[in-house]
């Protein structure tokens, strides 16, 4: 596999390491060989992946505030690593109308922070830096979005992501581009990820996943919105395959949507329904007629041809694949309440070799 043979050994940075996907980022990285350095505020939520599969023990944990850019120069400088995968943001949409000036500091200002860390960086280095799908105008049309559509901002949360993009390319314009020879960036545009350990407020799977464990009625709203569903796994190898290119002097500056096929696009219902296979008791609540307390999408939709033209990325789990592995995931926390770092490298190792069943490039020897 094309991973192990750029990433062993390597020191890699990931910022929001404490997080979803920062914690499965931060575990496909230790298993490579990497040396990773994670870099958070603090730990999201009890239960969490990182703290569920203890990834204190094995990675390098440094708290640190990303919208201190005193800190986060320093820990770069230090550190001087050879990758960084910049995950840390406020990343929940209600949560932004809640506290958007914290929303854009955190999201604007810690990308800037790390930016402006970097250029200052003597020595090559590979930079991720993850916005969201959100950063698109969302016409809720069909056609999914492609890297060259209108970049907008209806919230805060999505609003601050699309300014990341533009500060992204600003810094390629003044400071980061041919003339800099030691920076690579890329760019990455991903959502709606689920999988296991994702305990955040107000979304789908954890909600469900913490009122079935108590025998208890989730309420759902717009049952029949659809969205594209992929597991965390899915944009984490789009990402590890980024860095794979921008290492070897592809692609520098370029942005890639990483989101599941088109049959991938299923209706909260639907989710539900698969989910009912491998949980019991399973009851839920529509709750449409209660008023949102902030602007919903009912349908959100990405374009990879380019990924797959210039990357040779596309996705391996069908949709029943999906559910299961997030689910199972879940069933395993409650059942055996242990150290979930088996557990989740296990789902790591079976999506390599489907991938390598499916003779996914990246995966190839």
């Amino acid at each position: 596999m094309i991973f192990e043979d750029i990433y062993k050994d390597k020191k890699v940075i990931v910022t929001g390491h404490t997080g979803f996907k920062g914690s499965w980022l931060s575990i496909w990285l230790h298993n490579l060989g990497a040396i990773v350095y994670g870099i958070s505020l603090s730990e999201k939520s009890e239960g969490s992946n990182y703290d569920s599969s203890n990834l204190k023990e094995k990675i390098k944990d440094i708290r640190s505030d990303i919208a201190n850019l005193d800190e986060i120069k320093k820990d770069i400088l230090d550190i001087k690593p050879d990758f960084i995968f910049h995950l840390a943001a406020q990343a929940l949409v209600g949560e932004s109308y809640i506290n958007p000036h914290t929303t854009f500091n955190t999201n604007v200002m810690g990308s800037i922070n790390i930016l402006e860390s970097v250029k200052d960086l003597k020595k090559e280095c590979v930079v991720i830096m993850i916005t969201s799908d959100k950063v698109y105008q969302n016409k809720e049309t069909f056609w999914g979005y492609k890297e060259t559509d209108k970049i907008w901002g209806k919230d805060p949360y999505s609003a601050s992501k699309s300014m990341v993009e533009i500060a992204i390319e600003s810094y390629l314009s003044s400071f980061l581009g041919p003339g800099n020879n030691n920076i690579k960036i890329g760019i990455t545009r991903a959502g709606n990820v689920i999988g296991g350990g994702d305990w955040s407020l107000n979304r789908l799977i954890p909600d469900c996943m913490k009122s079935w464990s108590k025998n208890n009625t989730v309420k759902i709203r717009n049952p029949d919105s659809t969205r594209p569903w992929q597991h965390v796994l899915e944009p984490l190898s789009g990402y590890l395959l980024l860095g794979f290119y921008l290492k070897h002097n592809k692609f520098n500056g370029e942005a890639y949507n990483f989101g599941p096929n088109d049959r991938n696009n299923y209706s909260v219902r639907d989710v539900i329904n698969q989910m009912s296979n491998l949980w019991d008791q399973v009851t839920w609540e529509d709750i449409s007629n209660e008023k949102a307390n902030f602007h919903e999408s009912n349908l959100l939709k990405l374009n990879c041809e380019k990924a797959w033209h210039d990357l040779e990325w596309f996705p391996v789990l069908s949709f029943p694949e999906t559910i299961s592995y997030t689910t199972k995931w879940y069933k395993h926390y409650y059942k055996h309440n242990s150290c979930m770092f088996e557990f989740s490298s296990n789902q790591i190792n079976n999506y390599v070799k489907t991938a390598k069943r499916m003779k996914v490039p990246w995966a190839k020897k």
